[in-house]
């Protein structure tokens, strides 16, 4: 395990599904409600933590959408941004593609333009002190309906200099990806990029109808694809990304434990799986502990840890320059942590 774990910890890692609000740890949360004078219903850290019990996905959302209330000013949200990135790089993330629930804030009679000013005060941050690269991904909320999507996007197009693209979350259940064919074909037409959260609690055809109807260039999570195996070859065939959160799986109930997580599976098979860590203040880790865990309790393999390494630097929306850069860092890390330490 010393090679894998000296791998994990030393490697460049490349987190593609975050969502900012669910970076919010306890005690910004406290700050904040403090600064901007919100009532919550929380005394301590401690309360905090024990609110974080979930059953299933409706249920963390529920605190989720909660907690955003203090997210007010434009500092809110920087600070926010740079506590995950300064988080994270220093445990080697060399990029990261961060989403962010506009819908959720201006619901709240937050502008967009604070939300995404602030956010990108925190990634120009991270570039400057860091030298992260970074992109953002404005989620489109689905329970909201693809009405308020379109409206969204509307304002996503006026800031889509700071914007790469778009994608779909929230309750996945009863919400299937067709009513929003529409708005995805107008953001692709406007050259945005293209996710959508898809078979996490819902069916491998939410997986399908995803590339199918909203031309999406990765899914978010996946993990039941392995349902179809006729999507699975197609997954294999073009090489989907699949963005997936071990920690966050288990932490909703999605899947039971770590040591029954089909990752391995999903590996073998030959799918361009990666791991995540979707909202880690709630899921008890970051993206290293999420590798880090299920080295260890699926197990992986050296292989299929280098497999994930890779996977996340090609499904990245980078340029090749900057791919290239990312592969030779990892080949020198693979290099300082061979096998032979496994």
């Amino acid at each position: 395990m010393n090679g894998i774990r000296g791998l994990i910890m030393d490697a460049p890692k490349v987190e593609l599904h975050v969502h900012l609000e669910g970076t919010l740890e306890p005690e910004l949360l406290l700050l904040l409600a403090e600064r901007n004078v919100v009532e919550i219903p929380y005394a301590s850290i401690n309360e905090v933590r024990a609110a974080y019990d979930f059953s299933d996905l409706q249920s963390f959302l529920d605190i989720y959408y909660e907690a955003m209330a203090v997210l007010k000013t434009r500092e809110d949200f920087a600070d926010l941004t740079w506590a995950y990135l300064s988080k994270v790089g220093s445990e080697g993330v060399h990029h990261a593609e961060l989403f962010f629930d506009p819908q959720a804030h201006t619901a709240r009679d937050v502008s967009f333009d604070v939300v995404v000013d602030g956010i990108t005060d925190g990634l120009e941050r991270a570039r400057t002190e860091l030298g992260m690269t970074t992109g953002l991904i404005a989620c489109f909320l689905r329970h909201l309906g693809p009405d308020e999507a379109d409206a969204t996007l509307d304002q996503i197009l006026r800031r889509g200099d700071l914007i790469m693209g778009v994608g779909l979350d929230s309750s996945e259940v009863g919400y299937p990806p067709a009513p929003f064919t529409e708005v995805f074909r107008r953001a692709g037409d406007a050259g945005l990029r293209l996710v959508a959260h898809a078979g996490e609690e819902g069916p491998a055809s939410n997986v399908a109808d995803s590339l199918r109807l909203l031309q999406v260039e990765r899914v978010d999570h996946g993990v039941r694809s392995l349902e179809d195996p006729r999507l699975v070859e197609r997954l294999v065939d073009e090489r989907v990304p699949l963005t997936v959160c071990p920690l966050s799986n288990v932490a909703l109930n999605g899947v039971g434990s770590l040591n029954r997580h089909p990752l391995p599976e999903m590996l073998d098979a030959g799918l361009m799986a990666t791991v995540n860590s979707d909202d880690p203040a709630y899921f008890g880790g970051y993206i290293s502990q999420n590798l880090l865990r299920s080295a260890i309790e699926m197990p992986l393999s050296y292989r299929h840890v280098t497999t994930l390494l890779r996977n996340a630097i090609d499904a990245a929306f980078i340029d090749d320059q900057r791919r290239s850069e990312l592969h030779a860092e990892l080949s020198a890390s693979i290099l300082r942590n061979p096998r032979s330490g496994d």
